[in-house]
């Protein structure tokens, strides 16, 4: 066998069920002679985003790979391998690279060079009897610790030299392991003790498929929690106990939480200080935190109970902790929390409720996204957003009742990035109704990846709300677009994806959106990618708080 074949043999026991790939590569033919199906996007980044969809659909259980060719395509995957690393997502890149005889040459673009800095870890591959070991490698990075992508670089040479004798490998074992038992003892004391604690459960406790743990911690020890909006869907924000997620837009209970609360237990979270992703802790808190990177602690917020470990584990280390000191009593016994909670958000939502349930024309982008929120069981969803605005509109509303239900993202945040990534989804989770909720901005970005959807027969619902206008941008294009009409965009999106094979509709009537979404849905239930375009108005008024 060659090298791309033992490579391709080690993908199939490590068990890879597709290949996200683009042309030309070696590796792609190896792949569909193992019986790895190849699906080639039309977009390199796009690519590497279908391969980080579906590694978090699956909490990283089942990998997503893409690989590309030397050169331009190594080139143009690079923002896609950085919303992954910056979202710490699990994924396998495997770039050809140019032959070792020109590897140094000035002026070649060479991913072990130029990816180092977006991943978690990154070799080449320069003698072919190295390949096992390489790629056992790769996958222990991949499987081991913090998530992230993985790169390792294929000479083109080497790709077709011969391998050399049998391929022993065994796929790689995952290991975890929780926090020091007196660490967690005394964070939990300090936990139970305060007056206003809460918590903050970041994306750490999805990849550990740690929810049921958390509910028991909040539900045991009567604790508000709120999510970063990487760990949206982390807890059931339908819950009593849920906040909401906190990022650069949240409902107002995150906020008032956030404010009041004396101690805050941060699980799988990273604890960046992100205007997007992260709602901003204010000083003077006390902070337990706990992931399973010491690159976290004191990061950029001082941690006064420092623990280390995977968030299931150390989740139910807090669980035993909270029952040996509560003693079978209850830390809120009048419910005085829950109804704070629910008083908050009744009085928050109230004042929504205009722009939600509006009739106006051009419709808003609310009223479209609050149809879709209760027309469907979100149970059987997975819906991501694009960068701007729709992020902003459909985060502090849109209530995630399962893990993985959503998938938000957003640190390194390209616009375009959410087609991939529900393509990746659909990929890992079949029976799911997914859809992607972009502006135009972002279809013109990546929109002929709806094509991928269509060839390869994923069927997904893309959402496109055209305002024809950068309305995110009206704060800082005034006079530029006064002069030239530089935030004008235009384009007939409906029209574009007929055009590519799919399903569309335009829907500009208030009265149409609830029959537009169902057919919607049909159409995807029959086996075919959807595209509905709303004509929306330039909504910019976002649920930001303020001190």
């Amino acid at each position: 066998m060659k090298v791309v074949d033992a490579i391709a043999e080690i993908l199939k026991r490590e068990g890879v069920e597709f290949l996200s790939c683009y042309p030309t590569n070696p590796l792609i033919e190896a792949a569909a002679s193992a019986g790895i199906r190849p699906i080639v996007c039309r977009q390199e980044r796009v690519g590497v985003g279908i391969a980080d969809g579906f590694s978090r659909v699956t909490n990283g259980r089942r990998i997503g790979v893409f690989t590309m060719q030397a050169g331009p395509g190594a080139e143009n995957a690079f923002s896609g391998v950085a919303t992954a690393y910056s979202d710490s997502v699990p994924v396998l890149c495997l770039p050809v690279g140019h032959p070792r005889s020109s590897s140094q040459v000035f002026h070649f673009f060479r991913s072990a060079q130029a990816y180092a800095p977006i991943s978690k870890w990154i070799e080449e591959i320069t003698v072919a009897d190295q390949v096992p070991e390489i790629l056992r490698r790769a996958f222990t990075y991949l499987k081991l610790g913090r998530p992230g992508p993985v790169m390792v670089e294929i000479p083109g040479d080497i790709a077709v030299e011969e391998f050399p004798g049998a391929l022993n490998y065994k796929p790689v074992k995952r290991t975890t392991s929780g926090a020091n038992a007196r660490d967690v003892a005394e964070a939990a004391k300090i936990l139970l003790q305060a007056k206003n604690p809460m918590v903050n459960a970041g994306q750490g406790v999805l990849y550990a498929e740690a929810t049921d743990e958390l509910i028991e911690l909040a539900e045991l020890a009567q604790l508000p929690v709120s999510t970063p909006l990487e760990g949206k869907s982390a807890f059931p924000e339908h819950h009593p106990l849920s906040l909401g997620t906190g990022t650069g837009v949240m409902p107002r209970t995150v906020h008032t939480f956030l404010q009041k609360a004396d101690v805050i237990l941060a699980i799988g979270t990273s604890l960046t200080k992100h205007n997007i992703t992260a709602a901003a802790i204010p000083p003077g808190k006390v902070i337990i935190h706990a992931t399973n990177d010491e690159r976290d602690i004191n990061k950029q917020y001082a941690s006064d109970y420092p623990l280390l470990g995977d968030a299931k584990l150390v989740l139910r280390q807090f669980v035993e902790a909270a029952k040996d000191i509560l003693g079978g009593k209850k830390r809120d016994p009048e419910g005085a929390v829950t109804v704070e909670i629910k008083r908050g958000k009744e009085e928050w939502l109230k004042e929504w409720m205009p722009k939600l349930t509006s009739n106006e024309k051009p419709l808003t982008p609310y009223r479209v996204m609050w149809e879709f929120m209760n027309l469907f069981d979100r149970k059987d969803v997975i819906v991501t957003h694009d960068s701007g605005s729709p992020r902003n509109q459909l985060v502090p509303f849109y209530q995630a009742p399962v893990p993985r239900s959503y998938l938000g993202w957003g640190k390194s945040h390209a616009l375009g990035g959410g087609l991939g990534l529900i393509i990746g989804a659909k990929l890992a989770a079949p029976e799911k109704f997914c859809v992607n909720f972009m502006g135009d901005a972002a279809f013109g970005m990546t929109g002929l990846d709806f094509e991928t959807a269509v060839r390869n027969n994923i069927p997904t619902l893309t959402i496109v709300l055209n305002n024809n206008f950068m309305a995110a941008e009206t704060h800082s294009m005034h006079a530029s677009h006064e002069r030239y009409g530089t935030m004008n965009i235009l384009g007939n999106y409906a029209d574009l994806a007929k055009s590519l094979g799919g399903w569309s509709e335009r829907v500009e009537e208030p009265g149409q959106i609830v029959p537009a979404l169902q057919r919607a849905y049909k159409t995807t239930q029959d086996g075919k990618a959807a595209l509905l375009e709303f004509i929306t108005s330039r909504e910019i008024d976002y649920s930001r708080m303020r001190d």
